[in-house]
């Protein structure tokens, strides 16, 4: 089991999986808050025979799975019942994610270990980690990586990012932070690289 850990975080479209994908090549051990997130809502779990009972069937796909657009376009919209959606959604759910994510640091081998969450400052996950490590983006430059990335809408992807915490907000909690505005990928790899080094010192 690793020790340390490492929380990574940054707002959506910030570049979380291509700096965790870096680490991953130093043979340092990944665990995703968003995979764990998935696992949760797996056909037939518990929490998704909930999540239909609480919206309806329909926010189910004819595989069972959970219909991740609906309930998406439900929870970031600008209103009483979205902000409600969302509270309900988030009461189920994120306790679920924090015990799991516990359960799987203690699987870790590597010296340190990686945490990746989106909002690890938002559900008080900074509690579990020695340090957090912030992967900063200009907002104009989150939006349009989001918007083609996923081929949403500028409206969705501005409510997405209105219901985390501001820019401002998430530094403030930063140990570390990772510059990727604009950033060639040697030169985030470079960044990464000298954190690596200082990780591996501080977890000794």
């Amino acid at each position: 089991m690793s020790n340390f850990i490492i929380g990574l975080t940054g707002g959506i479209g910030s570049g979380k999986t291509t700096v965790a994908n870096m680490f991953a090549e130093l043979n340092v051990d990944l665990i995703d808050a968003d995979i764990i997130a998935r696992q949760i809502v797996a056909p037939n779990t518990d929490a998704l025979l909930k999540i239909a009972e609480h919206f309806g069937k329909d926010y189910l796909l004819a595989d069972g799975n959970l219909n991740r657009a609906k309930l998406r376009s439900k929870i970031f919209t600008d209103s009483d019942d979205g902000r409600e959606s969302k509270k309900w959604l988030d009461n189920l759910l994120h306790p679920l994610i924090r015990e799991q994510l516990l359960q799987t640091v203690k699987s870790t081998t590597s010296q340190y270990c990686i945490l990746i969450a989106p909002l690890l400052i938002e559900n008080k996950l900074t509690e579990i980690v020695d340090r957090t490590l912030i992967i900063d983006i200009d907002p104009q430059t989150q939006i349009s990586r989001t918007m083609n990335r996923d081929n949403n809408s500028r409206t969705l992807v501005e409510n997405i990012i209105n219901h985390q915490i501001s820019r401002e907000q998430r530094l403030a909690f930063a140990d570390d932070i990772i510059d990727n505005n604009y950033s060639a990928l040697n030169k985030i790899q470079q960044q990464v690289a000298n954190l690596h080094h200082k990780y591996l010192q501080l977890s000794k």
